[in-house]
């Protein structure tokens, strides 16, 4: 039986409750566009989805060589057939009508197209030019989480042998590096402990910093069948908003921006006063123990609660569920990860599952969560900076085995100092080092902070800007030479979400006009700049998906990350499989951890750790010292207050994050026109008492201010916490709805005009939610009291340029000045 529901209203769906320790039932999600049905469809081809980092599996409906709908894949482990908005409708823009066809170049000023010999020819003149004059310094790569795996290995392979330089970084920086330092700082390691099946056991679920409802919907359909079922579990939620997690918790707590710290260390601090620390755990599989007790014994509740401004009582709820969990679950996210003391915030949850056992059998675990869809895949391959199969770029023999597999001297490897993480490699352009950037599949212009900043640096004469996207988006306008990419559905190639299990999406479709597969771009520069190993052969071998991925195979084999037990045929028609999957685990790894740490040894972890208050790198005789026999790293962090704090001007604490119907700078769901609909625009939420006591209503127009810029939104009151405010981060500077271009003159939506230009010591991650604000009236919602604008950011627009609406420029790119995407209409079936 079948039954429609609007999956926009109703995004998580109908209920299939099941109870503790029972399997999840499926449930298929199918949508498919108008006047096609399932006896329409040609053929159905396997995927998954790169909207988010759940990794949905998919099947993609083909009729006639186009893409005409989705269905979920009842037999994979993640979603068990089920598939959230983004996955349902965000296909539709890979067939926008204002994708990128043909490459383009900047000729005096103006981006015209060109062939693709041209546009490489010129990448290929100014790379070896800047080689011979300013050596592998002066280039860098900045690419996405949302790649293939082997697009990031070959990339990084290029960047790091053939033109040998340590500048390597992707979008992850602004999602997932928390979650991997936490990792390394705990277990020594990057790999996920916990796997998502463990909702399906868990007593009690913990959610810090992470609104599972909307940026894995899926994952929140299998919490609500759950809490729909017999023995739910209690859930645990951290978060200052009133998110669909906060309304169905047991307990909710809504802490003042960038205290995270504190109220982790009083939470410890009630549970190891109250006993509910498992020892024989701590004493077999721990170091560090003694120095945390201490650090925390002073933070009670009451301390915390004047910090934090939540209740004492409060506090200690909280810490009575975490402490009387029979198997504990959980998840972190962007609220931990964007906040002030991010990586000391993540490891201390890392440390509450470590005194109370709380690892490595079924509910019980930790997933420090990603945002990006194939982040993992950056972080495995060294697209991230670090070294491909979680080597240690501070240990001289896994610099040497990563040469041995790649048939080059260890110092061809640049390893001496710390990778350049992306904010460096941006004031490194900024300043002149770096004079060439190249950016795969990312959009810089929206998404960093203090975008007046981003600009100018991207302007730059000196700086030679490489853009490698589907469509011309604001980073793409400033760029030298832009090449049209292949997506998902166009190419074939291998993705892992964030609880390590490894999806195959194959191709379906042809990409547009003379638009090309990452993989294929990247083998192309390769060849042309014509890297050599050490016996003067090619440096790059592989010519296609599969045959790169029997290479990082070879890569991976003996590493925590090892996929030597997969390939193509065994991840096509059933399930993704968690990695490690090799001769000891062939068919995958469920949990990691379950007979102890494995990967903390000093002569086999990725990393030696750093210091949670500077950052500063620990050396090799410093971590064997604290670990000699590779446990688990118990780390303590003390509370420091941030560093920019609500003033008389500016009294609001303002936090950015995502919205469930879009992702990243929507230049894929903005183009989905169900999803474009359900969020068109920016909104600020503020509480009723800060609303009211401006005079403010729901629908209003204001500008929000900070030191670095401004933006306008519409106002929404929610019950926020008093003093905060909210923003989407997704808004840049085109607009579906009015059928605008990218290069439109929309004014003050990007919230990360006011964001500001820091981030962790540990993690190097960006924080987002650590800006002040103002807010001031703009316009009544009935159009009422509209003073005039102040200070609105206008659309991005190189100073020496402006982009081509003619001579030579394709009709597709053309039309986005004139049209809206093409408006497909669907049906949605639930079974």
């Amino acid at each position: 039986m079948s039954t429609s529901v609007d999956r926009i209203a109703k995004p998580w769906g109908s209920r299939t409750p099941y109870g503790r320790d029972e399997p999840w039932p499926v449930r298929v999600d199918t949508f498919l566009a108008e006047g096609v049905t399932p006896v329409d469809v040609e053929q159905w081809v396997q995927s998954a989805s790169i909207l988010h980092s759940d990794g949905d599996a998919m099947d993609v409906a083909v009729r006639d060589g186009a893409m005409v709908g989705v269905r979920g894949r009842a037999a994979d482990r993640v979603n068990r057939g089920r598939l959230g908005p983004k996955d349902l409708f965000g296909w539709q823009a890979n067939a926008s009508r204002d994708r990128l066809t043909r490459p383009l170049v900047r000729r005096a000023g103006r981006l015209t197209e060109c062939d693709w010999d041209t546009a490489m020819d010129a990448i290929v003149e100014r790379s070896q030019g800047l080689l011979d004059e300013h050596g592998p310094g002066s280039m860098g790569f900045y690419t996405s989480g949302q790649l293939f795996l082997e697009e990031y290995y070959t990339l990084s392979v290029l960047a790091r042998a053939g033109v040998g330089t340590n500048h390597l970084d992707g979008n992850t920086r602004l999602c997932t590096s928390t979650a991997a330092e936490a990792l390394k700082e705990s277990f020594g390691c990057d790999g996920q402990p916990a796997s998502y099946d463990d909702i399906d056991h868990a007593d009690v679920i913990a959610l810090y910093g992470h609104n599972l409802a909307e940026t894995q919907p899926v994952q929140w359909m299998r919490v609500l069948d759950r809490l729909a079922g017999t023995d739910p579990p209690r859930l645990l939620c951290v978060d200052p908003r009133p998110t669909p997690v906060a309304r169905r918790a047991t307990v909710h707590l809504a802490p003042r921006g960038g205290t995270n710290v504190a109220l982790l260390n009083a939470l410890l601090h009630e549970i190891i006063r109250t006993g509910r620390v498992d020892h024989r755990f701590i004493e077999a599989h721990t170091v560090g123990f003694a120095e945390v007790a201490e650090t925390v014994e002073p933070c009670t509740p009451a301390w915390a609660s004047a910090i934090c401004d939540i209740p004492a009582s409060r506090i200690s709820e909280a810490a009575e569920l975490l402490g009387t969990a029979d198997r504990l679950l959980s998840t972190v996210l962007q609220g931990v990860y964007q906040s002030h003391q991010a990586t000391g915030a993540a490891v201390q949850i890392n440390n509450l599952h470590l005194i109370r056992g709380m690892l490595g059998r079924a509910g019980a675990g930790v997933l420090q969560m990603n945002g990006q869809p194939t982040a993992q895949n950056t972080r495995e391959c060294g697209a991230n900076g670090d070294l491909p199969g979680f080597r240690n770029w501070q240990n001289d023999d896994h610099v040497a085995d990563l040469a041995r597999v790649w048939n080059v001297e260890p110092e061809t490897i640049a390893h001496h100092e710390p990778p350049t993480h992306a904010m460096q490699m941006f004031r490194y352009a900024e300043q002149g080092s770096i004079r060439m950037l190249w950016i795969s599949g990312t959009n810089p212009a929206v998404s960093l902070p203090e975008l007046s900043r981003i600009r100018s640096v991207l302007s730059q004469d000196r700086l030679f800007v490489v853009v490698q996207d589907l469509f011309l988006t604001e980073t793409a306008q400033l760029a030298d030479v832009v090449l049209p990419a292949a997506t998902w559905g166009e190419k074939t190639g291998v993705l892992t979400n964030a609880d390590r299990t490894v999806h195959l999406s194959d191709k379906a479709v042809d990409p547009p006009g003379e638009a090309r597969p990452d993989l294929q771009i990247f083998l192309d520069y390769a060849r042309r700049m014509n890297f050599r190993d050490k016996d003067d052969a090619p440096l790059i071998t592989w010519h296609d998906p599969e045959s790169v991925f029997d290479a990082w195979k070879r890569c991976s084999a003996g590493r925590p990350c090892d996929y030597t037990g997969l390939t193509y045929e065994k991840l096509r028609g059933g399930s993704g499989i968690q990695w490690p999957c090799n001769d000891d685990a062939p068919e995958g790894t469920d949990r990691l951890y379950g007979q102890g740490v494995t990967w903390a040894d000093p002569d086999t972890c990725e990393s030696y750790g750093k210091d949670l208050v500077t950052g500063a790198p620990l050396s090799k005789e410093e971590y064997r010292a604290a670990n000699p026999a590779g446990r688990a790293m118990l780390k303590a962090a003390p509370y420091l207050p941030p560093r920019e704090m609500p003033s008389h001007e500016f009294p609001f604490q303002l936090s950015t994050g995502r919205t469930l119907y879009h992702f990243h700078t929507r230049t894929k769901t903005g183009r989905a026109p169900q999803l474009n609909a359900a969020a068109p625009d920016v909104w600020v939420e503020m509480s009723s008492y800060d609303a009211g006591e401006r005079e403010l209503t729901e629908g209003d127009l204001v500008e929000i201010t900070s030191s670095r810029g401004t933006v306008r939104a519409r106002v929404r009151v929610t019950d926020i916490r008093r003093g905060m405010l909210f923003l989407p981060f997704h808004y840049g500077y085109w607009d579906t709805a009015s059928g605008c271009g990218p290069d439109s003159t929309v004014q003050g939506r990007a919230v990360n005009e006011t964001t500001v230009t820091d981030w962790d010591p540990v993690s190097k991650q960006p924080l987002f939610k650590t800006a002040t604000a103002a807010v001031k009236l703009v316009e009544r919602s009935d159009g009422r009291h509209s003073p005039a604008p102040t200070n609105t950011a206008s659309a991005p627009v190189r100073p020496h340029s402006v982009r081509a609406t003619g001579g030579g420029t394709s009709a597709q790119v053309q039309e986005s000045l004139e049209t809206s995407p093409r408006r497909i209409g669907c049906t949605r079936v639930d079974t």
